[in-house]
């Protein structure tokens, strides 16, 4: 095999090479979309069993009011609550209490996230994080979250003056 033929096998070579990877990059930003559109997918779910969780809330505990968080911070609720504490001899003070459950947005490390922010009569019970990929979400293990968190919170309020 002289000179030429070598050469051109291996400009034969480089293009497939270069063909392959354009293939390649292609699928891997399939796969992107589709994690995107399954985190959407997840996203609606979970957020409408967070509203439906904290209403239930609002109904069980009078003075509750509740708000729907959509945005860049994510998709969610939130219930406030503020009290007037009143002691004999004392200056009256403000309680604000709070539960705020939120799904993040859709990042490039394909995971579905929920933040849980709780305040009880000013005092910070809970500030965690739960998540897991995408491609790998349980979505009933996540409800079952959302409602251990509620749950929670409702216990805390209950149980404190």
């Amino acid at each position: 095999m002289n000179f030429d033929d070598r050469l051109k096998r291996a400009i034969q070579r480089g293009e497939n090479e270069k063909t392959e990877r354009s293939r390649a990059a292609e699928e891997e930003q399939l796969s992107a979309e589709e994690l995107k559109t399954m985190h959407s997918g997840f996203r609606l779910e979970l957020s409408e069993h967070i509203e439906e969780c904290e209403k239930s809330l609002v109904d069980h505990m009078p003075g509750f009011e509740f708000q729907t968080i959509l945005g860049e911070e994510g998709w969610g609720g939130r219930i406030t609550r503020n009290d007037l504490h009143l002691v004999p001899g004392k200056q009256a003070e403000t309680r604000y209490s709070r539960l705020e459950m939120v799904i993040s947005p859709f990042t490039s490390t394909a995971i579905v996230e929920l933040s849980t922010k709780a305040t009880v009569r000013n005092r910070e019970i809970m500030n965690r994080k739960n998540y897991q990929k995408v491609d790998e979400l349980d979505v009933e293990s996540f409800k079952e979250m959302i409602d251990m968190r509620a749950i929670e919170f409702a216990e805390q309020y209950a149980g404190t003056e």
